[in-house]
């Protein structure tokens, strides 16, 4: 008699079969077969990493060279050699070696020049397509929680996005029906990229946790947050493409302290936010000790770490002109590029 087990293990290997068979004919031709990465968990340093759209579906690892965008994937068939495809297989299995070696050996050689790319010819991809955890903390800016009119809170206010809400620079965001929400606000953000796992982390230790950071807006409907039943949110912060995070991730070595970055937001031009995370409530290293206290963090989850003070929130009643389709938003920080999207 089968039971229900052998069954699925007998269509589970039949079926895996199936999709290894059809894969491999793909993946032969792109780059070396791939396989798991044996050696130790290393962090990404002096990279500048970036996602590419390949127009066939895939979004893959790039790498900002002096030469150019360096496409790992073409160099990776090129050379033969095996590497991260996506920055999220780069933290989750620490293969920083591999891409180390694949940079260096592209830059060597002549046969890997058709692998560097103009910046300016690529479409951007999403950095991040299936984070394990979205985190945001809010309210963490001395001046935005003055001007929303709230107390300093005594510890992080933490809320969540989902997987829905990632979206590439220079996408463009399509708003949902007035009759959904049409209060629509920018909050310019830190992103946290972690590269370790982190459970009771102390402060003084955080930050040997971090792989990288991110330019990051945190997008919001204000009044699916504050104006419906019981105060939303998580609803009113992960709707389709209402996490828009790049152009870049930088490594956490050439970025420095990530508690004193100048941030800005400019709304069709004009400024809207000009501060710095300097004015942080909770800063990086305690945001990091505070949510590694409640669940362990994974290589590759994100955080985002709160907006400063500027947004239309923050505005008087009478001044309060939200977003609409056609505007440009742009967001920078200091080392780590700006993150541009249209609204649609």
């Amino acid at each position: 008699m089968t039971t229900r087990r052998d069954f699925l293990a007998t269509t589970g290997l039949a079926t895996a079969g199936v999709l290894v068979g059809t894969a491999t004919g793909v993946a032969a031709k792109e780059a070396p077969a791939a396989k798991k990465h044996e050696g130790p968990h290393e962090l990404p340093k002096n990279v500048t990493l970036l996602s590419i759209d390949q127009g066939d579906g895939t979004e893959t690892l790039g790498v900002k060279t002096g030469k150019g965008i360096l496409d790992v994937r073409k160099a990776a068939r090129i050379l033969g050699l095996a590497a991260p495809m996506t920055l999220e297989e780069l933290l989750r299995e620490g293969n920083a070696a591999e891409l180390n070696q694949l940079i260096a050996a592209a830059g060597r050689s002549a046969k890997a020049k058709p692998a560097f790319l103009e910046e300016s010819r690529i479409k951007y991809g999403r950095l991040f397509t299936h984070p394990g955890k979205i985190v945001c903390v809010g309210l963490n800016y001395k001046r935005h929680a003055k001007e929303v009119g709230m107390k300093e809170p005594r510890v992080p206010p933490l809320f969540n996005k989902y997987n829905n809400a990632l979206a590439a620079h220079e996408c463009t965001i399509t708003l949902p029906p007035k009759d959904v929400a049409f209060k629509f606000d920018y909050e310019t953000e830190l992103l946290i990229v972690m590269g370790k796992a982190a459970r009771n982390v102390p402060e003084a230790e955080a930050l040997n946790y971090v792989a990288g950071y991110c330019t990051a807006n945190d997008f919001s409907a204000r009044d699916l947050q504050l104006e419906t039943p019981s105060v939303q949110w998580m609803i009113g912060k992960t709707l389709d493409q209402f996490a828009p995070i790049g152009p870049y991730f930088v490594s956490a070595d050439l970025v420095g302290d990530p508690n004193n970055l100048k941030l800005e937001t400019r709304v069709n031009g004009e400024v809207r936010q000009s501060w710095n995370t300097n004015d942080f409530i909770f800063n990086t290293q305690q945001m990091i000790a505070y949510i590694s206290k409640h669940w362990t963090l994974e290589p590759g989850d994100i955080i985002f770490t709160g907006t400063p003070h500027g947004v239309i929130l923050g505005y008087p009643k009478e001044k309060q002109v939200w977003l609409k389709a056609g505007d440009e938003v742009v967001s920078s920080i200091e080392k780590l590029g700006e993150l541009r999207f249209r609204l649609a």
